[in-house]
């Protein structure tokens, strides 16, 4: 069986292979339809891409460049593990014919090398470092692939969604934290047809992995917990454990995330008032009993119970967020948060952990008014379409800030989308605005608070800052508070 992270099979022409692939891009562009000579794993890729971007020609961005891209290289986990990028990939990056890229987790390449006229070429096509090469900005890629799917992956010629990085081949692999098995990023290899062989694929799959285990050595974690669960942006949350890497189902990554949040422990009576709120009552105490055993065979000594609790250190992305918030850490802290906590999850205990969390980083990022932090959070699939974070990066950057046009364009549309029926705010300086307060204004006079189109209340009574929730559909809560005014004080 072929494998289908492998462009072709061996033997395959080159040529040929290019020629029907492109016939094939070519009909789903103008059809919306993908024809069965193309792999399912670049179809995917091809109909994310066509949602997102609004060319297939459009050009990757630039999101970091100069000092900014030096301090932010600096400080990310993979500069660690750069020389032995450069050890393993470095005389193919010096050949004349390819180049070795990393990019972090979002797409966006740190390092890009190889000879000085491979470079050149691909800077045509914006492959620079500081660039956003993740599919919803450049379509399909290997980088922005592997990171996707999170799978090692070929990219070949015409299989890229932008016409004008179709006389590369490329593949990726994507880097893990070994401790808590969060996505660091991708290694990729870029150069000609040659490519598609099955060599490449591997040897960016095992210098992914000599990667992550220089990561895991001693000397670079000599202190820490060795038990750390990820569930930042995720369904279902990842427990690593030993180095052992556990995906838990919906219900037990929602248990493990409450116990997370309460080390003191919590009681079965509390523990199924936190997952299934009012249907509490409705559910037999032998339901939660199961849950929780089938739970202890998948973490072992892990977890205990009179009260349930977890007894060993465990390092959550949810306190490494709120961590850096309380240090005043804002960049660190957006660059941790990776999404809503569980999104899919309706259990009244994680609704309140995530809307906390996401409440508090949210505010930092409206009072902080730095341009980058607000850019950021627009560019996320979880900030897209918050209109009031928009209207304040858009009163943030200077008059002639490239871009500029586009953002207005964008707020016209969503205010227009939450029926708010004014154009886009006044353009007026950041220094124009007054004191930090993130609620969005009119040219017609000062902020008035817009009634949300899910009034639904849900809180804590630990929570004093009550906010509409969409209980039904917690994707929407994202929409809704963009059309929400902000009256709430925490940071």
């Amino acid at each position: 069986m072929v494998d289908p992270w492998l462009a072709m099979a061996p033997g395959t022409d080159p040529a040929e292979r290019s020629r029907a692939v492109r016939r094939a891009h070519e009909a789903f562009l103008a059809q919306g339809s993908v024809g069965p000579g193309v792999r399912p794993v670049v179809a995917a890729s091809w109909r994310r891409s066509a949602d997102a971007l609004a060319s297939p020609e459009a050009m990757a961005p630039i999101d970091l460049a100069d000092a900014e891209l030096a301090a932010y290289r600096a400080e990310h986990p993979l500069s660690r593990v750069m020389p032995l990028f450069r050890e393993l990939l470095g005389s193919i990056a010096d050949d004349g014919a390819h180049l070795l890229a990393v990019c972090d987790e979002q797409g966006r390449l740190l390092w890009v090398e190889g000879h000085s006229g491979v470079r050149r070429r691909a800077e045509r096509m914006n492959f620079v470092a500081g660039a956003r090469w993740d599919e919803r900005h450049a379509g399909t890629n290997a980088p922005g692939t592997a990171l996707t799917v999170d799978h090692a992956v070929q990219i070949f010629a015409t299989e890229h969604y932008n016409p004008r990085v179709q006389p590369w081949t490329c593949a990726a692999a994507p880097l893990h934290d070994p401790r808590t098995g969060r996505l660091l990023g991708a290694v990729d290899i870029t150069g000609g047809d040659h490519l598609a062989a099955p060599q490449s694929l591997a040897l960016v799959r095992a210098t992914a992995r000599a990667a992550e285990a220089q990561l895991a050595a001693p000397a670079s974690y000599p202190t820490g917990p060795r038990v750390a669960l990820t569930a930042l942006g995720r369904d279902d949350a990842l427990l690593v454990a030993d180095g052992e890497r556990i995906r838990l189902s919906r219900r037990h990554s929602e248990i493990m995330v409450l116990l997370a949040g309460h080390p003191e422990g919590l009681t079965g009576e509390r523990l199924a008032l936190e997952l299934y709120g009012e249907r509490a009552d409705q559910r037999s105490p032998v339901t939660l009993r199961a849950e929780l055993s089938r739970l202890r065979r998948l973490a072992g000594p892990l977890l205990a119970s009179r009260p349930y609790r977890l007894c060993a250190p465990l390092v959550t992305d949810v306190t490494a967020v709120a961590e850096e918030l309380a240090a005043g850490n804002l960049h660190a802290a957006l660059r941790a948060y990776h999404g809503p906590l569980l999104p899919l999850s309706d259990a009244p205990g994680v609704c309140r952990m995530r809307r906390r969390l996401e409440d508090r980083l949210r505010w930092a990022v409206l009072s902080r008014r730095d341009p980058e932090l607000l850019r950021r959070w627009t560019e996320s699939p979880w900030g897209e379409d918050d209109l009031e974070v928009c209207e304040a990066l858009l009163a943030a950057l200077p008059a002639c800030a490239p871009g500029r046009t586009a953002l207005v364009r964008r707020i016209d549309w969503l205010r227009a989308a939450y029926g708010l029926g004014d154009p886009c705010p006044s353009t007026r300086p950041a220094a124009d605005q007054g004191p930090a307060d993130p609620r969005p204004t009119t040219d017609r006079g000062p902020a008035s608070p817009h009634p949300s189109p899910h009034p639904t209340t849900d809180h804590s009574p630990d929570d004093p800052h009550p906010s509409p929730h969409p209980a039904a559909d917690p994707a929407l809560a994202y929409a809704s508070r963009a059309a929400t005014s902000m009256q709430r004080g925490r940071g």
